[in-house]
């Protein structure tokens, strides 16, 4: 496999890649006709062929469609989604007479800045039906580009696996291997979360904030990350995380429920998780004041000030990977 890292840049000057996502509303199903499946690929195909786009990837699955999406310059993936999207809702309807919506939503889109997105986005796409119960390994998925990639079933009329093995590698033998050998690694449960919650396909939610969806473009995957390593109690979860590394980086021994609510440290520390949590857009300055227990107003002017102190600007604009980074060290030394 060609060697490259998440700082790569797209090969290709004014193209951009998108993950673009549908998901049926409740209570409807894609492809309740089975005819549907080819239907759609051709549409998958037309669309961007229409409009000089190249079908990089696809996943059909009951309830979700799941597209890699090369555009040109001066095309934006609406365009792509509305001509797939208003299609297979047309479609649904025939199949299935009810008075409903057939789309969660019109679509999700995700923009992959580098080679190293893409290749993390195939991964994840490709134990994305294993994940939903419709097979036990990737590889056995058959409504998908991945098959036909790795040359197990034929190309359907029209699409090309090659711009997704060149991807791995400029030999179609050593591409499929490099692919194979790739997705082999099954996701981790909290990267699996996070990437749920980074394309809209999973709610956040916790006692701090309503149920809501991550915004799914890049600062949502910040928001998506910290929510999922605090688990199953989501926002309150992050909110936490975020609580034991200000903690530490300022010195605070022990848990912070147990300061003074009066003492200067915790109030440093309540206006940086404050902070960190308005930037990263994982929830509001009032939510995080509910989840401490503290008016919104005193907690706005902690962090105002918090904001104008040289030490806590250079603690809030901390990365998130460093802030995770961290924390899963302090978890390793207990």
């Amino acid at each position: 496999m060609r060697n490259s890292d998440a700082s790569d840049v797209e090969p290709r000057a004014g193209l951009a890649t998108w993950h673009l996502c549908w998901q049926a509303a409740v209570g409807r199903e894609f492809f309740s006709d089975v005819s549907l499946y080819g239907r759609v690929q051709a549409r998958l195909v037309d669309a961007h062929r229409r409009r000089g786009g190249q079908l990089l990837d696809y996943v059909l699955l009951p309830t979700e469609i799941h597209v890699v999406s090369v555009l040109p310059s001066g095309e934006t993936p609406g365009g792509i989604a509305r001509a797939v999207g208003n299609v297979v809702s047309r479609w649904v309807r025939q199949s299935q007479p009810i008075t409903s919506p057939v789309l969660a939503a019109p679509f999700r889109a995700h923009r992959l800045l580098s080679l190293g997105e893409l290749r993390e986005e195939l991964r994840m796409l490709a134990w994305r039906p294993v994940f939903q119960r419709q097979c036990r390994t990737p590889i056995h998925h058959s409504h998908g580009a991945l098959r036909v990639a790795l040359g197990l079933r034929t190309s359907p009329p029209g699409f090309n696996a090659r711009p997704m093995l060149q991807a791995f590698d400029s030999s179609v033998v050593e591409a499929r291997a490099a692919l194979k050998a790739w997705i082999a690694r099954r996701p981790a449960d909290r990267d699996l979360l996070a990437w749920e919650l980074a394309r809209g396909l999973r709610l956040a939610c916790g006692r701090s904030s309503p149920q809501r969806s991550v915004a799914v473009d890049l600062r949502g995957t910040a928001a998506a990350a910290l929510v999922a390593e605090g688990g199953s109690a989501g926002i309150d979860g992050a909110l936490e995380v975020l609580g034991r590394w200000a903690a530490a980086r300022l010195g605070i021994a022990g848990p912070l429920e147990s300061l003074p609510s009066v003492d200067p440290r915790g109030v440093r520390c309540r206006a940086l998780v404050g902070c960190l949590a308005v930037r990263h857009r994982i929830c509001s300055a009032a939510s995080v004041a509910r989840y401490f227990g503290r008016a919104k107003a005193t907690l706005s002017e902690q962090m105002a000030a918090a904001r104008k102190r040289p030490s806590e600007q250079l603690l809030i604009a901390t990365p998130v990977e460093v802030i995770l980074a961290e924390v899963a060290a302090v978890r390793r030394r207990k």
